[in-house]
């Protein structure tokens, strides 16, 4: 009776995600079109940030209790499964085109914060012995330690989080949009695009904590660990907002959101997931998850060259994402069992 319960929660978590998703894109993008500024602004910033509150939620109150491994397998994974799955599936639905700008500035300041996370992870170690760099994928030094992430570093990394926001907001300021057409489209009234952004976002939130609640008292009762969960059920739910809403923003036609969420949200759950994680309780960090930090960097700059190589994402790159992932899954898991 237990189980039919959670799996009927985990049905309801889903229909939260996905109407939250459709009310939160559609609110989003009128808010762009009322104060004229791109898209890909908004998806960097409001959307960006309000998807990654799950993994805010839950990376946040593992460090309050201790269990550091689930908040930082919860970033790597979430942002994996956004590279991959989220920015796949989108392609698989429409060609998701990469604004020139999101590749000069965005991607490569994501792809600086995600070496800067590998060095944090136990880069020390890497730099200091190159010999060891193959070592970390080796199974048996899996759960050696290889670093950690202090308090100072977490508070370094909320700051550079605020600097990316004031960065994003004054590039808006500069590239508002003044063409007068966008005021005579009709548009939603400000109390009701407000209704969509904070029902939306409240939908996805419940939606995300019901998914991953359910979904991990169901993974845990079938004998995973935690940082299996966290890498896989936690990663996995917490990252279903960014996946529902980049799908329905590419479905809608809003592209530059739906890249915008996924760069965006990458960002977010490096600096200011973790980073207010870390500032909360030093996260210490096995071999497996530096390992895990690699591929992610590895994953960032095979991403980033697949956008800049046509300027878009497109149904064949985003099988090949989908293939990559599914063998991430398989590595992991691997990992745990073998």
């Amino acid at each position: 009776m237990e189980i039919i319960l959670e799996i009927i929660l985990l049905l309801v978590g889903f229909v939260l995600l996905v109407k939250g998703a459709d009310f939160f894109v559609d609110g989003s993008s009128t808010v762009a079109k009322k104060l004229r500024v791109p898209s890909i602004v908004i998806g960097l910033t409001i959307v960006a940030v309000g998807t990654s509150l799950p993994e805010l939620a839950v990376s946040s109150l593992a460090s309050f209790q201790n269990s550091n491994e689930i908040a930082f397998s919860n970033v790597i994974g979430s942002n994996l499964f956004n590279l991959l799955m989220v920015l796949g599936v989108s392609a698989l639905l429409s060609t998701v085109p990469v604004k020139k700008s999101i590749l000069k500035r965005e991607f490569p300041f994501l792809t600086i914060i995600t070496a800067v996370l590998v060095f944090l992870s136990g880069g020390q170690m890497l730099f200091s012995n190159k010999s060891k760099i193959l070592t970390i994928f080796h199974f048996r030094e899996a759960k050696n330690m290889s670093g950690k992430v202090s308090r100072v570093d977490g508070l370094i990394l909320v700051l550079l989080f605020v600097f990316f926001l004031i960065w994003t907001v004054r590039y808006a300021l500069k590239e508002r949009q003044g063409k007068e057409e966008n005021r005579q489209q009709e548009l939603m009234s400000n109390g009701k695009c407000v209704f969509y952004i904070i029902g939306g976002a409240v939908a996805i939130i419940v939606g995300g904590e019901l998914v991953v609640e359910c979904a991990k008292r169901l993974a845990l009762a079938a004998g995973m660990t935690e940082t299996l969960v966290g890498l896989t059920v936690v990663a996995l739910g917490t990252s279903l907002p960014e996946l529902v809403t980049s799908a329905v923003a590419a479905k809608k036609g809003e592209a530059d959101i739906a890249i915008g969420n996924v760069v965006g949200s990458n960002i977010a759950n490096i600096l200011l997931v973790l980073g207010l994680s870390a500032a909360i309780s030093p996260v210490p960090v096995m071999t497996m998850s530096l390992a895990d930090a690699v591929i992610s960097l590895a994953v960032t700059v095979i991403v980033f060259v697949i956008a800049g190589t046509r300027k878009s994402i497109r149904k064949a790159e985003g099988v090949l994402m989908i293939f990559l992932y599914a063998g991430y899954m398989g590595y992991i898991l691997a990992r745990q069992y073998l």
